[in-house]
């Protein structure tokens, strides 16, 4: 559906960008699909320095811009592609209103974009912190509990600037397509941010202990990016317009058991849990992917523990490249 088309991406330099741009690469090299993408970025020149694999690609061409107020490149785009958010929770709790503003003014922009240019799909990456804190009783968060649901918490700035631009999306009469992502992993995740997966496969890389932080009751689950590409894809090609979908693994794992697991990946290193186990039950943070699996037909194809090897594998790979 896409072959031949000419995408506009925004957050193309990030976590999601990166995988969206190799399975486009991807498809052009093993399909001859005749895919391009314009990408807005701050600043290319230090992408394609860190990247230098993307700076051969003739496919892409790199627009300079801000998302809030990047000037529109020319020519038409039939699919658009917004993934830009700043994963950031320094940025969250330390300056929210910026959080807040990067979020929201920025899906204007591009909303403001697709209208002009007549876009036949967009895609909106949302997030499943939209449901605020999931009931502990709950197993698995469906999408209906966003439709007028009352969790009974305070949503963080990023939070409800996800919020805010998912109610922009489906009331502006665009073909916007809602992909409420979860937690994910595989390469170019960050290991030194708020992320506990990439902070337990960097403490595994340096010979342990791998920290847990909090009781390791907390419970999650993980989705390989390359999952995760299959699935944006799949879901602006094929999703309904202004419907969210769920985007994750529904493989639920506990923070000790997940690093258990990396310890395990990685040759037995230690796992230090810091804090005693409470009496109460655990936080979870876990998606019901039944729409997105029934609707759309789509599967993990990669389960945690390979995807853990993979990433692992990856950042050995990359580190002994290192001068």
């Amino acid at each position: 559906m896409l072959r031949g088309s000419r995408i506009f991406i925004t957050g193309g330099t990030g976590f999601f960008g990166k995988w969206l741009l190799a399975a486009i690469a991807a498809a052009n090299d093993r399909l001859s699909a005749g895919v391009r993408a314009c990408v807005l970025c701050r600043n290319p020149d230090a992408f394609l320095a860190s990247q230098p694999a993307a700076s051969v690609r003739n496919e892409f061409s790199w627009l300079r811009g801000d998302v809030r107020s990047f000037a529109a490149p020319p020519g038409s785009f039939p699919v658009v592609l917004h993934a830009a958010t700043p994963a950031s929770e320094v940025l969250n709790l330390g300056q929210p209103a910026e959080m807040f503003d990067i979020i929201v003014a920025g899906t204007r922009r591009v909303l403001e974009f697709a209208g002009d240019r007549h876009v036949d799909a967009l895609l909106l990456t949302s997030s499943g912190a939209v449901y605020g804190r999931q009931p502990s009783n709950l197993p698995l968060i469906p999408e209906s509990l966003a439709d007028g649901a009352d969790t009974g918490t305070t949503h963080s700035a990023y939070a409800a600037g996800k919020c805010t631009a998912e109610a922009l999306a489906t009331t502006s009469g665009l073909p916007v397509k809602i992909a409420r992502g979860f937690a994910f992993l595989g390469p170019h995740l960050p290991f030194d941010t708020h992320f506990a997966v990439g902070n337990f496969l960097r403490d595994a890389l340096r010979g342990g202990p791998i920290l847990v932080r909090s009781d390791g009751t907390p419970v999650r689950s993980y989705l390989h990016a390359a999952d995760l590409a299959i699935w944006l894809l799949h879901l602006v090609c094929l999703g309904q317009p202004r419907r969210p979908y769920n985007v994750g693994s529904e493989q639920a794992v506990s923070l000790a058991e997940l690093a258990h697991a990396i310890s395990l990946a990685s040759g037995h290193v230690p796992v230090t849990i810091l804090q005693q186990a409470r009496d109460e039950l655990p936080e979870r943070y876990v998606p019901d992917t039944r729409r997105a699996r029934e609707e759309l037909g789509l599967e993990v194809r990669i389960p945690l523990t390979d995807a853990l090897r993979r990433t692992l594998a990856w950042a050995q790979s990359q580190a002994a490249r290192q001068p």
